[in-house]
C-alpha cells in the first residue's frame, strides 16, 4: 500500500488543504514510553495518565497524583522522558482532521536536544492538563523557591527548583537552557502568576492560604468549582488581573509550542 494525499474541505466547501494517509507498520508511542517505566519506585513524584495513542484521546493523557498504577509513576529517572511524551501529546490541538492520527515510536535524535527536553519539561510544568494538586498529595512540581514567589511560609518539598538547579544526584542543571530558549518567557509568566497567588490576604477562611499551591491550586483558588465540582474557567475568576496572568501564561505557552511542533515531525512522533 502507498502513501495516499487528499485535498481537505471545509463545510462551505473551501479548500483547507492536503491530507496525507501512510501504511505503517511500526511501533506506537506507547510502546516508546514503556521502556521507561520503573518497578523499583523510591520517590513517586505523582502519575503520568498516558491513555491511548490518538489524538482524539487527548484529553486522557494528564498528570496527577493517584498512582493507581505503579507503571504509570513519575520519577526522577523517567521525568524528562514523560514530559516529552506529555507535550508531544498536547502541543498539537485536536481536530476532525487527525483526531485519528498515531502517535508513533520516534527516532532517537529526541535523547541529544537538550533545548527540546526542558522545552518539553516547561510545557508540562505549566500545562493544564497538569492536574497536580497538594491537596491530594506532597507538591513536587514548584518550580520556583520560597523567595521567588514571597511565600508566607516555607515549601513542604522543593524538588523540582532543585531538579531544575542540578542539585539532585544524576540531573544537570537546566536554568541556563532555559534562560536561552523560548522556555525563559513561560517560566516568567509562571513566576507571576505564583507571586501574585502568594501575596493574596486569604481573609476568607473557605479558601485559606497554602504555601504549598500546585498550578492546578493556584487556578482553583482564582476560579472556584461550578456546582458539579468543574473548575470554572478562567474568564469567571472575579480578579481581573489574574485573568490577565492566565492569559500572559498562556499565550508564552503557545510560543513555546511552536518550537515544540516541527521537532515532533523531526523525531517520528508523527508523519506530516
Amino acid at each position: 500500500m502507498q502513501t495516499i494525499e487528499l485535498d481537505i474541505f471545509g463545510r462551505n466547501g473551501e479548500f483547507l488543504g492536503k491530507k496525507r494517509f501512510y501504511p505503517f507498520m511500526g511501533e506506537n508511542i506507547g510502546k516508546w514510553i514503556a521502556q521507561f517505566r520503573e518497578s523499583q519506585i523510591h520517590l513517586p513524584l505523582g502519575m503520568l495518565n498516558s491513555g491511548r495513542v490518538d489524538f482524539q484521546n487527548q484529553k486522557l493523557c494528564y498528570i496527577k497524583h493517584n498512582i493507581s498504577d505503579k507503571s504509570h509513576a513519575l520519577t526522577l529517572t523517567n521525568l524528562i522522558p514523560c514530559a516529552v511524551f506529555f507535550s508531544v501529546r498536547h502541543a498539537i490541538p485536536a481536530a476532525w482532521i487527525n483526531d485519528r492520527d498515531q502517535f508513533l515510536y520516534p527516532n532517537n535524535l529526541w535523547e541529544k536536544d537538550s533545548t527540546f527536553q526542558n522545552n518539553c519539561l516547561a510545557f508540562m510544568l505549566f500545562s493544564s492538563q497538569n492536574k497536580i494538586t497538594s491537596l491530594e498529595d506532597v507538591n513536587h512540581f514548584i518550580p520556583f523557591s520560597e523567595s521567588q514567589v514571597g511565600a508566607k511560609e516555607a515549601f513542604e518539598f522543593n524538588f523540582m527548583r532543585r531538579f531544575i538547579n542540578g542539585k539532585i544526584k544524576d540531573s544537570k542543571p537546566l536554568d541556563s537552557t532555559f534562560q536561552a530558549s523560548e522556555a525563559k518567557e513561560v517560566f516568567a509568566a509562571g513566576l507571576e502568576l505564583w507571586k501574585y497567588y502568594h501575596a493574596q490576604d486569604f481573609n476568607d477562611s473557605t479558601n485559606p492560604y497554602n504555601a504549598n499551591a500546585s498550578l492546578y491550586d493556584i487556578k482553583a483558588h482564582f476560579q472556584g468549582f461550578n456546582d458539579k465540582g468543574k473548575m470554572n474557567p478562567p474568564q469567571k475568576a472575579q480578579d481581573s488581573y489574574y485573568k490577565d496572568l492566565i492569559g500572559n501564561l498562556n499565550f508564552t505557552l503557545n510560543s513555546l509550542v511552536q518550537k515544540i511542533e516541527p521537532k515532533i515531525y523531526e523525531y517520528g512522533f508523527l508523519l506530516e
